[in-house]
C-alpha cells in the first residue's frame, strides 16, 4: 500500500516539474530582434554658440558581457565672436560613421571603443562679409575610448559616458580633453 503513495507521489512530483520546466524559456539561437537597441546622441544650443548633434546608433547586445553597433555623426557648430574687432563667426560641419563595441564588466557600467571617420568643413567669416578662413572638407578619423554607465529607465537606458579621442588629430571635432555626452538607448 505505501508503495502505491510512494508512486503516486512521484508521478505527481514528476508533472510538477514538468509544468514549471515548460514556463521556463529556452535560449534563443540566432537573431533575436529583442537584443536589438536604437539610441544616440541629440543636442541642441543656440545663440552666440550654436550647436546641433544628431547622431542616432543602433546595436545590438549579443549577451550579459557585450553589444556593439553603428551609428552616423551629424554635428554643425557656430560660435559669434562679438569682442574681438570685426567681429566675425566660425562655423562648422561634420558628417561622419562609426561603429562601436562595449564591454560590461558589471551590470550597469561598460567600457566603450567607437572608431569613426568624419568628413569635416568649415568657415570663419567676418560681419563685413569677408572669409580669411576656409577649411575644404577632409576626412578625419577619430578613436574614441570611454567609461559609462546605463542606467534603466523602462525599455532603455539613460547612458552617460566620459570619452576621449585617442588620435588626437588637429581638425576632430573632440578636442583635446575628456568630454562627457548623454543619450538614451531604446531596446526594440
Amino acid at each position: 500500500m505505501k508503495i502505491k503513495y510512494l508512486l503516486a507521489l512521484f508521478i505527481s512530483t514528476l508533472s510538477i516539474a514538468s509544468l514549471y520546466a515548460q514556463d521556463e524559456e529556452e535560449p534563443k539561437k540566432g537573431f533575436d530582434k529583442d537584443k536589438m537597441f536604437i539610441g544616440g546622441n541629440f543636442g541642441l544650443s543656440f545663440g552666440d554658440f550654436t550647436l546641433i548633434n544628431i547622431s542616432p546608433q543602433v546595436g545590438y547586445r549579443f549577451n550579459d558581457i557585450l553589444a556593439a553597433g553603428v551609428g552616423v555623426n551629424f554635428i554643425y557648430s557656430s560660435t559669434k565672436y562679438r569682442y574681438f574687432q570685426p567681429t566675425y563667426r566660425e562655423s562648422f560641419g561634420v558628417a561622419g560613421l562609426n561603429i562601436f563595441g562595449r564591454v560590461y564588466p558589471i551590470q550597469y557600467a561598460f567600457l566603450q571603443l567607437q572608431p569613426e571617420a568624419n568628413y569635416i568643413w568649415g568657415k570663419r567669416k567676418f560681419d563685413n562679409g569677408t572669409t580669411d578662413l576656409k577649411l575644404d572638407g577632409k576626412m578625419v578619423p577619430s578613436l574614441l575610448a570611454g567609461a559609462g554607465a546605463a542606467i534603466p529607465a523602462g525599455r532603455g537606458a539613460f547612458i552617460i559616458m566620459a570619452q576621449y579621442d585617442l588620435l588626437q588629430n588637429s581638425r576632430a571635432p573632440y578636442g583635446e580633453k575628456v568630454f562627457f555626452s548623454f543619450g538614451f538607448n531604446f531596446g526594440l
